[in-house]
């Protein structure tokens, strides 16, 4: 396992870059803890592959380095960074049995046959495939194949990381969760360095010790998912992570309260004036009241998702969402609250701290 530095490094697949879309990612400096499980999330295009095609040496930075410990791996192909990587379709032999295929690794690497036995065995009820272990890969469903792929990128010991990218595209959505809890098993029990590429929150939020939240080839914040959830520093962060998103609602800011039409809102803090700002507040912390205690709101919809309903209500022609109870009644006439602790601030899109 390795500590992992990427030293400003950046990206673009073009020869001669001149503006800022013209990098599919943009600089980069972070540390990667040794041991630590690491998840990239973002959408589509946003870099997040790219990122890790430059930590694995598929690809080499148009600028900055890559240290794996103290050792400069910025021009080492992908063999010699001593890394597995796992990715979102299955690469596997078809030719070879399911035990084959996972002691292939490290027959290459010319461990005793004993202990190759060993570490298959295990990786097989790892992946509950001990009854198909003489099974030519070839004969065997999608999700299957993928789940060798897995156990041969965690069936080596001796790995500087374990790269993921969107592992579990093909995997059905029980097995997901299944293979997520035993990968989480794993970490903990190995302490391999894990980098998890995945657009989906719910498996970055679950498998990962801190998440790198990615947009348009930037990495617009690195922190744990509570960090994530609680103070997103970024409105990106604030719409992507949770279900529903952050509401984000334009408003002017001046000292301790946002104006947004004829409503003033109360902040925990004291800001600069800010005439184009946004305000951000997640829906689990809105309050549904009576009309008079709050801002006044038309109610849209209900949305009732089982153990709580989404509430879609309208403020100044702005949609805001709000989480209560099952039970909760809901008045004819609401408005709606917001905990000023809760309330963000953001300029430009990015957090705004209040002043001392």
């Amino acid at each position: 396992m390795s500590r992992i530095v990427l030293d400003g490094i950046a990206h673009s697949y073009r020869s001669n870059p001149q503006g800022a879309a013209d990098w599919a990612l943009k600089e980069v400096n972070h540390v990667w803890e040794d041991g630590q499980a690491y998840a990239l999330l973002g959408p589509s295009g946003c870099g997040k592959t790219t990122l890790l095609n430059l930590i694995s040496g598929l690809l080499t930075p148009s600028r900055g380095r890559i240290l794996f410990g103290d050792s400069d791996v910025t021009d080492m192909p992908p063999e010699a960074r001593n890394i597995a990587q796992v990715f979102q379709f299955p690469v596997i032999y078809d030719t070879m049995s399911v035990f084959d295929n996972l002691a292939f690794p490290l027959r290459n690497r010319r461990v005793p046959e004993a202990e190759v036995r060993t570490r298959v065995e295990e990786m097989l009820r790892i992946i509950d495939l001990q009854d198909k272990a003489k099974r030519k890969a070839a004969n065997l469903s999608a999700d299957e194949k993928q789940k060798i792929s897995l156990g041969r990128g965690l069936v080596r010991s001796d790995v500087n990381a374990i790269l993921f990218d969107e592992p579990l595209t093909v995997i059905d959505p029980h097995m997901k969760w299944v293979l997520r809890s035993q990968l989480k098993h794993l970490h903990k029990r190995f302490g391999f360095t894990m980098i998890y590429v995945t657009h989906d929150q719910t498996e970055a939020l679950t498998f990962a010790d801190k998440v790198v939240v990615m947009y348009e080839g930037e990495v617009v914040q690195f922190g744990t998912p509570e960090e994530l959830f609680e103070k997103p520093r970024h409105t990106f962060v604030g719409y992507f992570i949770g279900s529903p998103g952050m509401n984000v609602l334009p408003a002017s800011v001046d000292g301790r309260e946002a104006i947004l039409g004829g409503n003033r809102i109360s902040l925990s803090g004291s800001y600069e004036r800010a005439v184009t700002a946004e305000i951000g507040v997640r829906p689990e912390f809105v309050r549904v009241a009576r009309a008079g205690e709050g801002l006044p709101v038309q109610i849209r919809r209900v949305e009732d998702l089982g153990r709580f309903r989404v509430v879609r209500a309208s403020l100044e022609g702005h949609e805001v969402n709000a989480v209560v109870g099952e039970d909760q009644e809901l008045p004819a006439e609401a408005s709606l609250v917001f905990d000023p602790a809760r309330v963000n601030v953001y300029v430009d899109s990015h957090l705004v701290e209040p002043r001392a």
